[in-house]
């Protein structure tokens, strides 16, 4: 029996709104953010979707995403995991500042290479490559055997941690998988079989 995996980026943050790097620090939704978390569960509700295993990151914008959902579905008393694994590439040096004040402090063309190339990081951070070191021996060992039980699992986290399953669960290329928008407020949904292979990739 196959399982089904759901995928949701958090809302848009103060910090997104603000377009500073954000990484590891913990800005709360803004009220757009809000209401696409809300969005999403309107999505999954219409689309038949009653997950019942939950896992977020450890910051408070996928957490306070994972919670207005819940709200939105109904659903109450449940076990959620938190986990570092799951929290968004650390932009070290850069987090905290005004993407337009990098570019000015490193060079357009620098700040590119650090958001775009898949093993380059920057100062002080992580490159989507070391993102995807800790998010997928999670996602392999605690996150997929739920699905391959035939559970319905979401899983509310960040775009580049989320990024970092989809390359693995699609089988993308590095070069594949930084062309891939993750957007907030659209759930990516996919089934998955018992021995862990995606069967389809369901649009809702």
């Amino acid at each position: 029996m196959a399982g089904t995996l759901i995928l949701v980026r958090h809302g848009q943050s103060e910090w997104n709104l603000k377009n500073l790097f954000t990484g590891w620090k913990n800005p709360d939704l803004t009220e757009q953010g809000i209401a696409e978390a809300r969005a999403t569960a309107h999505k999954l509700k219409a689309a038949g979707l009653e997950p019942n295993v939950f896992f977020t990151s450890a910051l408070k914008r996928a957490q306070h995403t994972l919670d207005l959902i819940l709200d939105e579905l109904g659903i109450t008393e449940v076990t959620i995991t938190r986990s570092k694994a799951l929290n968004e590439r650390d932009y070290g040096d850069l987090a905290g500042l005004n993407k337009d004040d990098a570019r000015e402090k490193w060079g357009e063309e620098q700040v590119l290479v650090w958001r775009r190339s898949y093993d380059v990081p920057p100062p002080g951070g992580e490159s989507l490559k070391d993102t995807a070191a800790r998010t997928l021996p999670y996602y392999e060992d605690v996150i997929l055997p739920f699905v391959k039980e035939g559970e319905t699992v979401l899983v509310a986290a960040h775009g580049n941690s989320l990024r970092s399953m989809v390359m693995a669960i699609e089988g993308l290329t590095p070069d594949e998988i930084l062309k891939r928008e993750i957007a907030t407020g659209e759930p990516v949904v996919y089934r998955i079989g018992k021995g862990g292979k995606l069967k389809e990739k369901v649009a809702i």
